[in-house]
């Protein structure tokens, strides 16, 4: 499940509700069954939470942190040393293992934090924000393994201010803005409310756009939007990539010469901003705050 709004729409005030870390004014959640409330001793031993920076210990070793990690968890010493090492293995840190996390790199970092968050072999785990800051090899090399944990029947909760991140990563999407769900589905489900695939066509010789916008009129929505400059036309349509083979068969058979021809689909940037507004677009100041 990804999480998606602008600053200030209560994405970390709803996941630290949700990790009992804040409770609500009113209402009610329950996480893997579980009163947020009510069951928060039992929650906490089924979830895991890796918050937007790294808590970690700089002056313990990578296999220090979790096995710390583990004794808060209550378990054996020789189930804290297998969990730590497995984990260790699992995010590539083993050659790293025994090494102040002091002398790690940001991304390291990161990867250890997460490790944290799965010592308990959680249900439900929770990431806020978690490749914040990260270059994007790292990033992608997390994504890889988030993928790998929900593949193993982990629940994840991401929340994001990268929209190719929700778009990659979450098989569902819920998008708040000021404390409120505005709109929830699937990627394709989003982007389809936007409709509007647009046909894009560039000419190679500018003073065929004309003859290539009579050729394509009736094939879209609307008719075509010339940019005599470019040489290129634009054309709103609902239909799918036979709309880009009837229009190459059509210009062809015109003798139109042609530089480009693609279809454009509404991305989840689009999607975003049209629900939340300009002003709205992350790392944007948003335009009302919520109370934390």
């Amino acid at each position: 499940m990804g999480l998606l709004g602008p600053n200030g729409a209560g994405k970390t005030t709803l996941v630290r509700i949700l990790t009992t870390l804040l409770e609500a004014d009113s209402g009610r959640a329950s996480v893997a069954g579980l009163d947020v409330k009510a069951d928060a001793v039992a929650l906490r031993s089924m979830i895991g939470l890796a918050g937007q920076y790294a808590a970690v210990d700089e002056i313990l070793t990578g296999r220090e942190n979790l096995e710390l990690v583990g004794r808060l968890y209550h378990l054996s010493r020789a189930d804290r040393a297998l969990r730590a090492a497995e984990t260790l293995d699992r995010l590539g840190l083993s050659d790293a293992a025994d090494r102040q996390v002091r002398t790690y790199s940001g991304g390291m970092r990161r990867r250890l934090d997460l490790g944290a968050s799965l010592v308990g072999r959680p249900k439900v785990l929770v990431l806020d924000e978690p490749t914040t800051g990260l270059d994007p090899a790292t990033r992608n090399d997390l994504w890889e393994f988030i993928e790998v944990l929900v593949a193993g029947g982990t629940t994840v909760l991401l929340t994001t201010q990268y929209l190719e991140e929700a778009d990659r990563l979450a098989d569902r999407i819920v998008v708040i803005d000021h404390g409120r769900v505005i709109a929830k589905g699937t990627s394709k489900e989003l982007k389809d409310r936007l409709g509007n695939t647009v046909l894009e066509v560039t000419v190679s010789r500018y003073e065929q756009v004309r003859l290539a916008s009579s050729l394509l009129d009736g094939l879209g929505r609307d008719r075509p939007v010339l940019d005599e400059g470019r040489g290129m036309l634009t054309m709103k349509t609902d239909s799918d990539v036979k709309v880009l083979l009837e229009a190459a068969r059509r210009l062809d058979e015109g003798g139109v010469q042609l530089e480009d021809i693609a279809l454009h689909r509404p991305s989840l940037d689009d999607v975003f901003l049209s629900l939340t507004g300009d002003n709205s677009e992350p790392g944007a100041t948003p335009k009302a705050q919520v109370a934390p």
